[in-house]
């Protein structure tokens, strides 16, 4: 369950902000929310399956000491990441496929090498659980994702972007922090 709420609140902190949550926040400005949903959910399954995987092997050649100190550092990297933000670069093209290939294709590739891939990543090295971790990123992505549609199609992008990523930076960067110190046994 700890593999699960962690991967869950994770993912929702690194996606706040993030590129795709603003693609997501695009499309839905474009296509039918549940279209955009389904592609969202469909790609991130493939993409974080993919990441997980490559956590899990981390995990089984990386001591755990080890992958606590990378995953603590990796987070305060990730709210450093945050605080600087995405942007929307050249993802306004015009459609070639259906809107579910469009958005799950677009989705998927800018979830590459994303904080969230990465995060994900890191998450399933430290606990090296596949079902749970897919579980909760999946759910954290659309549940961050679901609020980019809302806001896409609701709030027409009037949300403090800014504030919005500077908390999810802070409980990034605490994470990490937090994690370092028992780590090196400060706390």
């Amino acid at each position: 369950m700890t593999a699960f709420i962690t991967a869950l609140l994770m993912v929702v902190l690194a996606e706040l902000g993030d590129k795709t949550q603003l693609l997501a926040m695009a499309f839905a400005t474009r296509f039918n929310w549940k279209t955009v949903m389904a592609a969202i959910t469909v790609a991130t399954i493939v993409n974080h399956l993919f990441a997980i995987l490559i956590g899990v092997y981390l995990n089984s050649l990386i001591h755990m000491e080890t992958i606590k100190i990378i995953a603590s550092l990796a987070f305060i990297f990730f709210g450093l990441w945050t605080i600087r933000g995405d942007t929307l670069d050249g993802e306004d093209t015009k459609d070639r496929f259906n809107p579910f290939w469009t958005v799950a294709i677009a989705f998927f590739a800018a979830e590459m090498g994303d904080k969230t891939q990465l995060a994900t990543i890191t998450i399933a090295a430290q606990f090296g659980q596949l079902v749970p971790i897919l579980c909760g990123t999946t759910l954290g992505m659309v549940i961050a994702d679901g609020f980019g549609i809302i806001a896409g199609i609701v709030l027409n992008k009037h949300l403090p972007a800014k504030q919005i990523r500077y908390v999810a930076a802070a409980i990034f960067i605490l994470c990490g922090v937090a994690g370092l110190t028992v780590s090196f046994g400060l706390v």
